[in-house]
This record gives structure tokens, sequence and C-alpha cells, in this order.
């Protein structure tokens, strides 16, 4: 059984489409997203539809609940900065009625029972949905997720870092960002979860697409410079 591994797509149209050229959707038994889908590249609504129509099963992220507080008339404090606070403002306003709707009703995480084993999809741990997981993160943090989560594979995103680690027994996997990357390679990122009967298999895969396009669309809005800046170089600027 392979399920696709999606995260922090950010409104990536063009990056996701061409991991779905690389990995035909339907292809997998089924496609997990371990959200942030929202915000920072400009095409929501594209994303959005997307996840609808491939029926993903999907998450909130960090980026999503902001945009959400917007949708229901509310605020927030932190990002505090003009060039990343109208990324929000702006992602909020284009979306449609439906894709509101959608991402209104998603939960912040999903437990799942897949093939005798239970699988959780989180944002950034089972702990807390804003806690940052790396592959260099101390084993003794995996040690107490793996005791606390009553997972056998638990699925996180945000920290933009593809991983997979075992611990205790605990498969902790993370694919990466699909829209965007910080660690100097642009390009996509995703990962195949294979499912056998005693044992399971991870592969990362790192998809080129064409930036040029989400730089455009940045210009043609005339949202911050500084955004396709980052696209182009794979890196957190601000």
């Amino acid at each position: 059984m392979n399920i696709l591994l999606l995260s922090d797509i950010h409104g990536n149209y063009p990056a996701l489409t061409a991991v779905a050229e690389k990995l035909p959707p339907k292809k997998f038994a089924c496609i997990i997203n371990c959200g942030d889908s929202t915000v920072y590249a400009p095409f929501p609504n594209q994303v959005l539809h997307w996840l609808q129509e491939n029926e993903v099963i999907s998450i909130l992220g960090n980026t999503d609940r902001k945009v959400i507080k917007l949708l229901k008339g509310k605020s927030f404090k932190k990002p505090s900065k003009p060039e990343k606070r109208i990324m929000y403002t702006t992602m909020a306003e284009a979306l449609t009625r439906a894709n509101k709707k959608y991402l209104l009703k998603l939960p912040k995480k999903k437990l799942l029972h897949i093939r005798k084993r239970n699988v959780g999809i989180f944002h950034g741990s089972p702990k807390h949905a804003n806690e940052f997981l790396f592959a260099s993160t101390p084993q003794t943090r995996f040690l107490e997720l793996a005791a606390c989560c009553n997972c056998n594979i638990v699925i996180t995103g945000h920290s933009h870092t593809p991983y997979h680690k075992k611990i205790a027994g605990v498969d902790f996997i993370n694919p990466g960002s699909t829209g965007r990357m910080f660690d100097g390679d642009p390009r996509a990122s995703c990962a195949v979860l294979t499912l056998k009967k005693k044992r399971i298999e991870v592969r990362h895969y790192r998809i080129p697409y064409c930036i040029d396009d989400v730089v455009r669309e940045l210009a043609r809005q005339q949202l911050p410079p500084i955004y396709g800046e980052m696209y182009r170089k794979g890196k957190k600027l601000n």
C-alpha cells in the first residue's frame, strides 16, 4: 500500500502540479497533507481545489490557522512585519467561498487506522502544533513523543525538513515542504510511504518545478519581491 505524503505547500500550485506529474495521485491508496496549504505562494485557490478534487486527507497548519482568524474577522500579533502580514491578508481575501468553507472545516490533527497501524497526522508534533521537529532534534524528545502519542507512525510537517526516524518502535516521518523549502534547494519535497505486512518503507523525493511561474504571479499581484528571491534560492530570508 503506497501513500503520498505532502506538507507545507504554502499556496505553491506549480510545485504541487510538478509533484502530481512525477507521482500521479491515482497510483496511491491515499494522499496525506500535514498542513500549511496556504500563504506565501500566490495560488491558494488552485491548491485547495486540488486537495479537494483528489480527496486528500488534510489538516491545518499555523499559516492556515492565521488565515482562518482573518476569515472570522479577527487578527493576530505575529508575524508583525508588514511584508509578511500582507501575504496573509491577500490570501484570505483571494479565497473563493467554497475554499473558505473547506479550510474552516479542516481539523488541527487527525488519527487514522491503516493496515493495523495507528497513523497520526500532525503539523508540528503530537504535543504541539507549532513544535519544530528536525532530523537533528534530540532523541530524548522523540522518545517523549513516542511514549505519549499512541501511534505506530507519526507524520508531521512545519519544519520543512525531510527525515524518517524510527525511535522506540514509532516511525517519525516528515516529507519536507512541497512548496517552500529552506535548505538552499528550491525543488519541491514530498515522500512516499509504503506499508508492508511487517515493515514500512519511506522514500523522499525532490522534484523541480517552474519557479518563474511563482515569481511572475507574485509580481503581478504586487507582492513583496523578497518572496520571489526566496523561492529562487530555496531559503528563508526574512
